[in-house]
């Protein structure tokens, strides 16, 4: 099964830069973008892969224990940015030292449950809008968009593991599905604890 860990902006959030995003895509130019669906909004702490099923258990447990040791903080969509000529995302503000905190425990946490994960690298806060297609695309258009969005603060409660289904049906354009199938609250009691 494909997982990672992540934060899930709530709804009212998510709707807010879904207003911006609809203005992107009256933009020239962004039909020749993929844009990401709403559903699957959320901001990526740890990428597992795939993960055994043997192995779920004691992640469980590791991720319970890495968001009882974080206390919950506030975060909000600001802005944009991009990785190259390849994705597009809206970019993220408040105490960024707490959530790239709450990514290396969760990334910690992958580890010693015995995910292999990908090398090491600093953590990056951002919510994927977009990707090109191809060789890349001129996303300054989008960026100027982006650049002014300030999004509303709220406060993140918890860390969540979500499965990736990747797409099947080899239609183009198909996304994939998102699945939260475990949630923690941040400072809350560790799993078994009671």
């Amino acid at each position: 099964m494909r997982l990672f860990a992540a934060v899930l902006p709530p709804p009212e959030q998510l709707d807010e830069i879904g207003h911006v995003v609809d203005r992107l895509h009256r933009l020239p130019g962004a039909d020749g973008l993929r844009w990401t669906s709403r559903p699957g909004w959320h901001l990526t702490l740890a990428f597992m892969g795939e993960v055994d099923e043997e192995l779920l258990p004691d992640l469980r447990v590791r991720l319970a224990r890495a968001a009882h040791r974080t206390p919950s903080f506030p975060l909000r969509l600001h802005g944009g940015g991009h990785f190259g000529r390849r994705a597009l995302w809206a970019g993220i503000a408040g105490d960024l030292d707490e959530l790239r905190l709450l990514a290396e425990r969760a990334d910690a946490a992958a580890r010693r449950a015995g995910v292999p994960m990908d090398e090491h690298r600093r953590y990056q806060a951002h919510l994927t809008v977009a990707r090109a297609r191809g060789d890349g695309a001129d996303l300054h258009p989008f960026l100027d968009e982006l650049g002014t969005f300030e999004g509303t603060r709220w406060e993140v409660g918890e860390l969540a593991l979500v499965r990736s289904n990747l797409p099947v049906s080899g239609v183009r354009g198909e996304q994939p599905r998102y699945e939260k199938v475990d949630g923690w609250p941040l400072g809350g009691p560790p799993e078994g604890a009671g």
